[in-house]
């Protein structure tokens, strides 16, 4: 985490577009598969390599990550970083997830993503109650 928060501090004064015509080809987090580009960045909700997605050179990042029993949101505005831990169930992390991006203002863009993102982390967590099936009794 350190090492993300000195990058932030060295960046601070170019563009992102300066930033992104730097690491759109050559970054540490790229992944190269099928004629594809990938990229695995901190806070990169869908998992593309563009300027959109990229969690380090705008200066607004939304992202969404497993938490211990649920979902960490994380917010980056300017300089003010914010994390919050929704936990609460499906539907509140849902609401919390569309007031943050679209409420607010933060990235509207960015929502269906998160929200996409969310789900699916919420969904892996959720454990499966398997039915025990009941043998019929033969009649003699």
């Amino acid at each position: 985490k350190q090492w993300y928060q000195r990058r932030v501090a060295i960046t601070a004064g170019m563009s992102a577009d300066l930033q992104w015509s730097i690491i759109r080809k050559n970054s540490s987090f790229l992944v190269k598969s099928l004629g594809t580009t990938l990229s695995k960045e901190p806070n990169n909700l869908s998992g593309k390599n563009s300027f959109k997605a990229n969690g380090l050179v705008n200066k607004k990042v939304v992202g969404v990550k497993a938490g211990d029993k649920g979902v960490v949101l994380t917010t980056r505005s300017r300089s003010k970083t914010s994390s919050y831990t929704l936990n609460k169930g499906g539907r509140r992390t849902i609401k919390t997830i569309k007031a943050v991006t679209a409420g607010s203002h933060l990235r509207p863009d960015l929502t269906d993503a998160a929200i996409r993102k969310a789900s699916a982390l919420l969904r892996s967590q959720s454990s499966k109650v398997n039915t025990k099936r009941r043998s019929r009794k033969f009649k003699n």
